[in-house]
């Protein structure tokens, strides 16, 4: 199994946000096993360090490693990334990126709590609810 676990996902989990906390620690349970590869998508590095920028460079750092020790990072190949730039069908660029990242480790889900945001996307997206619902 390939998952490539969405941002919000993976801010869940660092920040122990209460409302999705336990779904978010069970998605990196899941990917720590050793007959899953989950990834988070290159880009999404950056963003969680911006993201998280009234903390420590230190505690930044930390979170990020923290991460890295549980997910391979995906990237887009340039072809991809030109895709992605041409793709209209997406409202948010970066949800069109991680559809690409997703791609380029053929990924089977992309596991995410904005699946809507992912209608057009090429690798199903869905929730860690429902990615549970099919998989136990």
């Amino acid at each position: 199994m390939v998952l490539l676990i969405d941002t919000n996902i993976i801010l869940d989990f660092l920040l122990q946000r209460k409302a999705f906390y336990t779904e978010a620690q069970k998605i990196m349970e899941f990917c720590a096993d050793k007959n899953t590869t989950g990834y988070i998508a290159f880009h999404s590095i950056s963003n969680i360090w911006y993201l998280l920028r009234g903390i420590s460079d230190t505690e930044r750092r930390a979170y990020i490693r923290r991460v890295c020790e549980i997910l391979r990072v995906a990237c887009a190949s340039h072809e991809l990334v030109e895709c992605a730039i041409d793709n209209t069908n997406f409202k948010d660029f970066e949800d069109c990126l991680q559809d690409k990242c997703a791609q380029a480790v053929h990924a089977d889900y992309i596991i995410t709590r904005n699946a809507a945001d992912f209608v057009h996307s090429r690798v199903k997206a869905i929730t860690p609810e429902e990615f549970f619902q099919l998989h136990h």
